[in-house]
């Protein structure tokens, strides 16, 4: 599909709360599990919000290595545009300490001036740094 529009920026993660909901040990201890995670970001530049809620369902496949999925609810604005909306995010996370994601807008979530917001985009983010520089692709109405 093709946006109208690219923006980018930079965001952070404010809080991490992470709870094991399931785990199934190997012979040598170290069996995949499942968690949750609640988390709060922020975000500068093309998208601009303070204090979003985020929620992951994570599946660790190793200690280091693993995959998730989550939605994330953004009060704030784009590129001036005041509303909210949320994303649905998917990513992997590899033993070099990597965390790839893509995000998509959930398909009419968005309100106020972001009405009719449609877009994607994504992250690299690297283990240990307390933020990182993302990009998307957006179209309005």
């Amino acid at each position: 599909m093709q946006y109208a529009h690219t923006t980018s920026g930079g965001f952070g993660f404010a809080n991490w709360e992470e709870q094991t909901i399931g785990r199934h040990d190997r012979p040598a201890g170290d069996g995949p599990k499942l968690a949750h995670a609640s988390v709060t970001n922020t975000f500068s530049g093309g998208i601009e919000a303070q204090d979003t809620t985020c929620g992951y369902t994570i599946t660790y496949l190793t200690e280091t290595t693993g995959t998730f999925t989550g939605s994330e609810l953004v009060h704030g604005t784009v590129d001036g545009r005041n509303g909210a909306f949320i994303l649905a995010e998917h990513g992997s996370f590899d033993a070099d300490g990597k965390v790839h994601c893509t995000f998509d807008v959930v398909a009419g979530s968005a309100t106020g001036e972001l009405t009719g917001l449609r877009g994607t985009g994504r992250f690299t983010a690297h283990h240990g740094k307390p933020s990182t520089r993302y990009t998307f692709d957006y179209s309005l109405g």
